[in-house]
């Protein structure tokens, strides 16, 4: 009785392993701007392979790459720019990149705000949008991607030293859209699909395609147990989804 019963505890233990072997824990670290869909996704992804769990840390572009770099134990990267990519493949932490979504740059105002139809160019006047005092929310210049972009924008339109002394700084694009918000920022300058995915913001402008670098999101794959759900990033499934949050997908 008591060998039935080892074989039984070692049957219980094998069949545990080999339960425990077969699922799957996949990590991907992606911009901010793609929370939501990406939150879709691999639900969508999970209904379809149940042994797979996938987790995310969505941060700052800059603040992932850096932490991919000292060795944050990402499968996957989608940065919302070039420049942090071409970071982890110059430090050899990637070794090639994929363009896989688009994006578009607007300016935001709270939902209860009285501007409408902002024609955002080199003779918009800032002064009767953003009167003196009132704060415009927006991605750290110099480290955030939607802030580079939003930088590269202002400069090209003429305005980016004039508005520096009332930007509010966030360390995302999201932080920047919370800010607009919750009315700490009277304006805000973010990603469009961030803009549509919130309730208590209105876009009241699009800056120009022709003041700042296409805005692209490359993705890499940094582990090979990743490639099935980097794959899968790519089908209509998620393209489909990709498209109902604003983002670009051809």
């Amino acid at each position: 009785m008591k060998k039935i019963i080892g074989v039984l505890l070692s049957l219980a233990t094998l069949f545990v392993s080999l339960s425990t072997s077969a699922s799957q824990k996949i990590t991907v670290f992606a911009a901010a701007s793609l929370t939501n869909a990406m939150q879709e996704i691999a639900t969508s992804y999970q209904t379809e392979h149940q042994d797979c769990e996938i987790v995310f840390s969505f941060a700052s572009s800059s603040v992932l790459a850096k932490q991919i770099e000292q060795g944050a134990p990402a499968d996957i990267f989608m940065s919302a720019d070039q420049k942090w990519m071409d970071y982890l493949i110059e430090h050899k932490v990637a070794t090639d990149k994929q363009n896989l979504l688009k994006n578009g740059l607007v300016l935001i105002a709270p939902k209860q705000s009285k501007l409408e139809n902002v024609v955002i160019n080199a003779n918009t006047n800032w002064q009767a949008i953003l009167p003196k005092g009132e704060r415009l929310a927006i991605g750290d210049p110099d480290h955030v991607p939607a802030g580079l972009y939003a930088k590269e924008s202002l400069t090209n339109l003429g305005v980016f030293d004039k508005l520096l002394p009332q930007m509010a700084p966030a360390s995302n694009v999201r932080d920047a859209l919370m800010l607009v918000e919750r009315n700490e920022a009277a304006l805000g300058i973010v990603y469009s699909t961030d803009a549509k995915v919130s309730d208590k913001v209105k876009i009241i402008g699009s800056f120009p395609a022709d003041t700042f670098k296409s805005i692209e999101y490359p993705i890499t794959l940094l582990k090979a147990d990743a490639t099935e759900f980097y794959q899968y990033l790519n089908s209509e499934k998620a393209k489909t989804i990709f498209q109902k949050y604003g983002f670009i997908t051809d």
